[in-house]
């Protein structure tokens, strides 16, 4: 089998064009890793059977029906009849962060998984839409199942770059107004915003009987912090920069990071979403089955 590891090192996907091209790459890698894939798809529970279309995944014929009526009808899910897939793109101005050592930036990262997760829902046949933001709603493109509309959304995210400050509390009440329909909500943020208003719009997205995972993206350096040397730190979203000498404040600085970290983490829990920590150094593939493991054995003991 091909080996894909070399295109699921984000350096390497930073030199490629095309989101959807690197989207297939990344998900054709995440299933030719394993030897018996962890996740099947976001369909849970039987429903019907529906007749076979040209085009239709295989694997979800029912071959008992086929051999006593000699016609094609597929199994089909509850999930599957209703599902969406929401994906929620930050696009505000620390999402701009790359440091010296990282191969891309917290946007950039966050959009190679975002493309990924659209061409999974896209092979299943589910509908997937994309919102990106900083304090306003840039864009909002509405779910579809269409093959053609993963060409759309990366063309959108190709098109957003990281401006703005965050405000990411009211986006997720607008958001949360705007689809009604029951569904997947996926962020993909840093996160970098104030903690309670970040719970009360996920708690209204909750509210909506959404189910949410929350994948926060940050840099190495963001959680490490490697710095040696007096640095001049520039501000991003209006803050000013500063001059700082890195060893003399290494251990608060981390201490700090941590409990924002853990802060993220408690308020998802707390709200029963699944919460997964992304650093863009991160393989996609490592990345793709850590969350959707998380979210497969979830689904199992609900």
């Amino acid at each position: 089998m091909e080996n894909f590891q070399q295109y699921l090192d984000p350096q390497t996907l930073a030199k490629l064009q095309g989101l959807d091209f690197q989207a297939r790459l990344i998900v054709e890698g995440y299933v030719s890793g394993l030897h018996k894939s962890p996740y099947h798809g976001f369909s849970i529970e039987f429903a019907e059977h529906r007749e076979y279309v040209a085009g239709d995944d295989l694997r979800y014929v029912d071959w008992k029906v086929f051999g006593k009526s000699d016609r094609i009808y597929l199994k089909q899910y509850e999930e599957e009849t209703n599902f969406a897939c929401h994906i929620l793109l930050d696009t505000s101005e620390s999402m701009r962060y790359r440091s010296p050592g990282a191969a891309c930036s917290k946007l950039k990262y966050a959009q190679y998984v975002a493309a990924a997760l659209s061409y999974l829902v896209l092979q299943q046949q589910d509908s997937v839409g994309l919102a990106t933001f900083d304090k306003q709603l840039t864009h909002f493109i509405r779910a579809s199942s269409h093959p053609s509309h993963l060409k759309q959304l990366c063309h959108v995210m190709d098109q957003s770059p990281a401006n703005g400050e965050t405000g990411l509390g009211p986006i997720f009440h607008d958001l949360a107004e705007r689809i009604r329909k029951r569904g997947l909500i996926v962020i993909l943020s840093d996160l970098f915003d104030d903690i309670p208003s970040i719970q009360l719009g996920l708690k209204h997205l909750r509210h909506r009987r959404h189910d949410v995972l929350v994948l926060q993206v940050v840099d190495p350096a963001e959680q490490d912090f490697p710095f040696e040397d007096p640095t001049l730190f520039k501000g991003l979203e209006g803050l000013p920069e500063q001059l700082t000498d890195p060893r003399a404040l290494r251990n608060a600085y981390r201490r700090e990071f941590e409990g924002f970290l853990q802060e993220c983490r408690r308020s998802c829990h707390d709200l029963h979403m699944d919460y997964t920590l992304l650093r863009t150094d991160m393989l996609l593939d490592v990345a793709l089955r850590t969350f959707l493991q998380g979210r497969s054995r979830r689904l199992r003991r609900a």
